[in-house]
């Protein structure tokens, strides 16, 4: 009998289901995902990888479903200590008159990195594995990102008045520069533009935007047609909808990513097509400021990508991405009266690969094939709520709370345990957070 060299993996997962994510619908019943540096190996019937792998890990997950992480590509995370504190008003004046007063006060280095770090932990728990973050100071974002182990986009904020981080837009320019050169060799970090919105922004920042974005080949996020307000304003100011304006502009391509979009025409949903625009979209947050409908039934069929955000806890008011899936599939249906808009695994890919692809980091994440990095999720679906399991992707989709969540990796490296946190302190953040509520309660 001739002896078997066995191959050897780093951790070996065996799960009752595996959703790849990909083009093609599979779904793996009793297999393995074979992780070795940080990347996926393989998918493997389990019943064969013993005469395969051995490995320095090996977890048996019976009733459990592994995916892709979630990527949330829209967010502002160190605002969630700014949760619930200006609730149930429309967005201007929400913002003008309650958030932008309070960041002018309280926002700080220390302000974004501890904020960062409650949002970091919120959403590993929900099973985040990538998210997007528009905020100041980014490089605080960036450390509390690392010291964490999430991976992350920083779209830093160009605005042209005065704020925490710059002076003006030119200044936030350079800053993001400045950002992108110290962290470009970074395994979880990257850069793009985060020019805030079309109101908040004259062209002529824009277009050195325009031409960085293409010269350092990084993203750019904006908020974009979030409200009829903004359409209406822009109109008065300039003579043409923004979308208009950003497209003279050169601004409408692969790159760019546009977020909220409730105000679209057909006309405008042709051109975000032609350019190769990505949507992402934040159902809950527009929602609950009432901001609008994104039309995600008709940018789907015009062969748009679609992404999934949260926004921030200041306007959501939870970073959780499961609720989100559900919410915009069941929205996408109510909207065009069609009970076949966003099927389940649609609705599943707007929050990991299509996520991914927005942010331009689908050759590393967003869907488990061999070569990406092991950034994998557990979702226990042997639950009351999540029972009988006809399809796990429904499930997964309509059923689970985010709750399930157990285990969560990111570069094959274990963030959740069993639901318990491995790069950060819960109690330590529980008090931080009492700390800030009894700043915040102040008078501004």
């Amino acid at each position: 009998m001739s002896n078997i060299t066995l191959e050897k993996a780093d951790l070996l997962i065996h799960a009752s289901w595996i959703v790849p994510g990909g083009a093609e619908e599979l779904i793996h019943e009793n297999s393995c995902l074979v992780v070795s540096e940080g990347k996926i190996r393989e998918i493997l019937e389990s019943s064969v990888v013993s005469s395969r792998y051995q490995a320095e890990k090996e977890m048996h997950l019976t009733g459990y479903a592994l995916m892709a992480g979630l990527v949330n590509t829209h967010g502002h995370a160190a605002m969630s200590l700014f949760r619930g504190i200006a609730d149930d008003l429309s967005l201007h004046t929400w913002l003008e008159d309650h958030i932008w007063p309070m960041e002018a006060k309280w926002v700080s280095e220390e302000f974004v990195y501890q904020g960062t770090q409650l949002a970091i932990a919120e959403m590993i728990s929900s099973g985040t594995t990538c998210f997007a973050d528009m905020y100041f100071f980014p490089d605080a974002s960036a450390r509390a990102a690392t010291e964490a182990g999430i991976r992350v986009q920083l779209a830093a904020p160009v605005i042209d008045f005065p704020n925490p981080w710059s002076i003006d837009a030119d200044d936030a320019i350079q800053k993001t520069t400045v950002l992108h050169d110290e962290w470009r060799n970074s395994e979880l970090v990257s850069t793009a533009f985060g020019p805030h919105a079309p109101y908040s922004v004259t062209d002529e920042p824009l277009k050195k935007i325009v031409m960085l974005s293409e010269l350092l080949d990084i993203p750019i996020h904006m908020h974009v047609h979030e409200t009829a307000f903004e359409v209406t304003a822009a109109l008065r100011t300039h003579g043409k909808r923004p979308i208009t304006r950003l497209a003279e502009l050169g601004m409408l391509s692969p790159r760019f990513i546009s977020v909220h979009a409730t105000q679209l025409t057909d006309d405008e949903i042709t051109l975000l097509s032609e350019s190769g625009v990505s949507i992402a979209h934040c159902p809950e947050s527009n929602l609950k400021l009432a901001s609008g409908f994104c039309p995600i039934e008709k940018l789907m069929r015009a062969g748009v990508n679609v992404s999934l955000g949260t926004d921030g806890a200041a306007s959501n008011n939870d970073l959780d991405m499961f609720s989100e899936m559900r919410t915009a599939a069941i929205l996408a249906k109510a909207c065009s009266g069609d009970a076949r808009a966003l099927p389940a695994y649609k609705a599943l890919q707007m929050a990991t690969i299509n996520g991914a692809k927005a942010l331009g980091l689908d050759h590393l994440t967003g869907t488990l094939e061999a070569g990406k990095r092991a950034d994998v999720i557990a979702v226990k679906l042997d639950e009351l709520n999540t029972q009988p399991i006809h399809n796990p992707v429904s499930q997964l989709v309509y059923s689970t709370k985010s709750t399930q969540v157990k285990y969560v990796w990111v570069n094959g490296k274990l963030l959740l345990d069993n639901a318990e946190l491995t790069t950060t302190d819960k109690q330590t953040l529980l008090q931080m957070a009492r700390t800030w509520q009894q700043k915040l309660g102040t008078p501004t």
